[in-house]
């Protein structure tokens, strides 16, 4: 009995061997192919996970202004700064990567979150246009293109399948696109962009909370106190034995680069949005002494945009040896938000 047992073993074991000698050319190919697939996925990742650089948005205004042949008239620098964005996150390199379900793609998220950030303005900025800017009053018609547009940037930005988000974001930069080609053509008067104070206030007033939130997501990367908790141990009958402060409120350090990231996409989308302001609502800014505050505005998102040396976003403590790029990205915002303020008040005034 044992020596047919063995004999059983022996024989698998042979069967095992001829199998592996017929098919061993199959598994290195198999093998091989799999290696070239995972280095050229790694390469492509790589390649894909560059951001985009920044461009000039009065020489981009000039050239489709050529292009079209039409004047440059306002408004004209802000709609074509929007196409230019929206076709950016399309175009770039890797194409829009948020609804990738195959590697390399899949494997990213700095990339996804970068778009997810650009993609926050745009669609604030393309509800701005919709709502306030492109009517006279509150009692105005909405541009028809307009509303097309914004609700095409709501669109679900994970989709893959039918239809995709890809498809669905090109159905709002053709709405954009046909709104700029009313708005400029001299034989149509029914697109209109009103660079007026109140318009601009009203979009400076939402994006003042995006930044406020980005800002404190980003500072809480070495843990924050918790203002909920601190108010809530208010004591108002004996203020020398409240509790001063609260627990602390910090980001799972899975998330330090998610939230780095979408910070990175707001402050790109942000600087050219604000080239743009800059040149649509020159006089209104000229009115009410803001254009300083512009500036700062713009030369603080391009700090916000400085070159990236290290590989990986680092977490140091706050006066650590280690740097913490959450920390310094948050400075930038900050400063940004806090010209936003300014500019706010000057807009308000007579």
């Amino acid at each position: 009995m044992p020596g047919k047992i063995r004999q059983y073993f022996r024989d698998k074991k042979e069967d095992a061997q001829d199998y592996a000698g017929n098919n061993g050319v199959i598994g290195k190919f198999v093998a091989v192919v799999l290696l070239v697939y995972l280095l050229v996925a790694i390469v492509l990742g790589i390649y894909w996970s560059s951001e985009p650089e920044a461009f000039s948005v009065r020489e981009h205004t000039r050239a489709v202004a050529n292009e079209m042949q039409r004047e440059p008239i306002t408004g004209f620098a802000t709609t074509v700064t929007m196409i230019r964005i929206a076709e950016t996150l399309l175009d770039k390199p890797g194409g829009y990567l948020s609804n990738d379900i195959f590697p390399p793609g899949l494997w990213l998220d700095n990339q996804p979150n970068w778009e997810y950030g650009v993609l926050v303005q745009l669609r604030d900025l393309s509800r701005a246009m919709r709502k306030d800017i492109s009517r006279s009053q509150s009692q105005s018609a909405e541009d028809p293109d307009l509303i097309i547009a914004e609700p095409q940037f709501h669109f679900d930005s994970g989709s893959w399948a039918i239809p995709s988000t890809e498809a669905e974001y090109r159905r709002g930069i053709a709405a954009l696109k046909r709104y700029l080609n009313r708005l400029s053509s001299p034989e149509q008067a029914n697109a209109q962009f009103f660079a007026r104070a109140d318009n601009l206030s009203n979009w400076l007033g939402d994006l003042e909370t995006r930044l406020g939130s980005l800002s404190r997501t980003l500072g809480e990367s070495v843990g924050k106190a918790s203002v909920s908790e601190a108010v809530a141990n208010v004591d108002a009958d004996n203020p020398l034995n409240e509790e001063t402060g609260g627990g602390d409120i910090k980001t799972d350090w899975t998330k330090i680069d998610d939230v780095f990231y979408e910070a990175r996409g707001s402050s790109w989308a942000l600087l050219h949005i604000f080239r743009a302001i800059e040149v649509d609502f020159r006089k209104v800014l000229q009115d009410k002494n803001a254009i300083s505050s512009v500036k700062q505005v713009i030369i603080e998102l391009e700090g916000a945009q400085g070159e990236m040396w290290s590989p990986v976003i680092l977490n140091g403590s706050g006066f650590g040896v280690l740097a913490n790029h959450s920390l310094t990205m948050a400075a930038y915002l900050s400063r940004a938000n806090a010209a936003i303020s300014d500019m706010r008040d000057l807009l308000s005034r007579g």
